[in-house]
């Protein structure tokens, strides 16, 4: 069973924490994270792009000259798309791109990366995140204190407003509730930040 050492914002240390073996200490399956992460990437396409058909270019519908005796190739209308002007063959249209992974997939994919992170060294449990007031100076001082740099992403149990708030303008920091923690989010961090509340709440959530 994982341990790890629980901080304050101070970086002191003031106790540790069993984490759950199932979900911080597996072997990290890469397929299963690939494929989720494919798939959480291609929910977020727009799928806007659009070109036209030859029936939907303007231009004449009619003929454009006479079908012999001219020496040029035989042409039925100006918007054929073998003329400049006309058509797109087989172009983009509007679509999505989402397809759905089954979810034991999803929840084999998230605990591993979880564990990666665990495994990586790049786990860091606080007590607790509190700030008095709404200010990103504060909340990047507990991140020196914790010596966290980089993209960092920082999970608490439930909303907590001030955090999000101070961190928002922080570059490469976000900030999430456990419920809403996935793959993407996980894997697109070089530390994973978690309240000693939202590493138990998580731990609860994939072991149901």
């Amino acid at each position: 069973m994982p341990t790890v050492t629980i901080v304050d914002q101070t970086n002191s240390q003031v106790g540790s924490i069993d984490l759950a073996d199932h979900v911080f200490g597996v072997t990290p399956h890469v397929p299963a994270m690939h494929q989720v992460v494919r798939s959480q990437t291609a929910k977020a396409r727009a799928g806007t792009a659009s070109t036209k058909t030859r029936s939907e270019v303007a231009g004449s519908g009619a003929k454009p000259y006479r079908q012999k005796g001219t020496g040029r190739a035989r042409a039925g209308s100006r918007t054929s798309p073998l003329w400049r002007g006309g058509g797109t063959i087989f172009g983009p249209k509007p679509r999505s791109y989402a397809f759905n992974v089954p979810k034991k997939v999803r929840r084999l994919a998230l605990v591993s990366a979880l564990s990666a992170k665990m495994q990586a060294g790049e786990l860091v449990v606080v007590d607790r995140l509190e700030l008095d007031e709404i200010k990103t100076r504060k909340f990047a001082a507990i991140l020196k204190n914790l010596e966290i740099s980089g993209k960092t992403l920082v999970v608490t149990a439930e909303p907590e407003t001030a955090v999000a708030l101070s961190a928002r303008n922080l570059p490469g920091v976000t900030v999430l509730e456990a419920n809403r923690l996935n793959v993407y989010d996980v894997l697109n961090v070089a530390t994973l930040l978690m309240t000693r509340d939202a590493a138990e709440k998580v731990s609860e959530a994939l072991s149901a």
